[in-house]
């Protein structure tokens, strides 16, 4: 019996995933943000699964997981959808036949107000080596015609993965639009901010106590790659272990 149950231990292992990161084409992203250089920084600093999560756009999102294939990175298909609330939300897709439809879903959900680089930042598709191969002309961070409970619900239908994002944060978030978890709202986990161990959250909104949580980076900066992680303990690497794991996420805090 002991050596059947170290068997079982010994098949599963624990990686390092940072689930929300944005790219070049997120309109607030920093022009280092390019998918190789993405993925670099996820070597570097041994984080083994990404999520790659741009604002109501996925279109960086196959380039970066081709990338990170080739390097021992897994990349989560995703992308942060802004809701009617102006409630943030991440979603991903098991892949990328997925997820364009689901882009398809969201661009007929948009507002294509156009976006002013000067004032709000460049939205750019870039490619393997680095080059943009196009420019995203509305604004990307615009709200969609879209409930909170409309977008969790298409997400379940498609078999993906809903994370409420940042819900500890004072703006774009459940707690800050709502004040409460909508009744009947279908997600899988939530996400607090990496500065959630400061600002006294749970103490503040103490409904919100009975939630499973991970957090993440939210990166739009290089060096703020991996800064916030989870540790996920999966016996496979593959999108329905990390989507059960992920219930029972060791949250790793930087020290702020």
């Amino acid at each position: 019996m002991n050596f059947v149950l170290n068997c079982i231990i010994l098949l599963i292992v624990n990686y390092k995933a940072d689930l929300h990161i944005h790219t070049v084409l997120s309109p607030c992203g920093d022009l280092s943000m390019s998918p190789s250089e993405i993925i670099k920084k996820a070597v570097e600093k041994n984080i083994d699964i990404i999520g790659i999560t741009d604002h109501n756009s996925s279109l960086n999102a196959e380039v970066t997981h081709n990338i990170g294939k080739k390097n021992g990175v897994y990349v989560m298909l995703g992308v942060e959808v802004n809701t009617r609330e102006e409630v943030h939300s991440i979603c991903f897709m098991p892949d990328m036949t997925s997820l364009n439809d689901f882009q398809d879903f969201l661009d007929s959900k948009q507002t294509f107000f156009p976006n002013s680089p000067d004032k709000f930042g460049d939205q750019f598709i870039v490619d393997e080596n680095e080059n943009i191969i196009g420019e995203i002309e509305h604004l990307l961070i615009n709200s969609l015609d879209l409930s909170i409970n409309e977008l969790a619900d298409r997400v379940a239908q498609m078999n993906g993965i809903f994370i409420p994002a940042h819900v500890d944060r004072p703006r774009y978030s459940i707690s800050s639009q709502l004040g409460i978890v909508p009744d009947n709202l279908n997600f899988n986990v939530m996400e607090l901010s990496p500065f959630a161990q400061n600002n006294d959250f749970l103490e503040k909104f103490p409904w919100f106590k009975n939630y499973n949580y991970i957090t993440n980076s939210d990166a739009h900066f290089i060096t703020d790659i991996g800064k916030s992680y989870n540790c996920l303990q999966l016996e496979h690497l593959c999108f329905d272990e990390i989507k059960t794991a992920l219930k029972f996420a060791i949250l790793n805090f930087p020290k702020l």
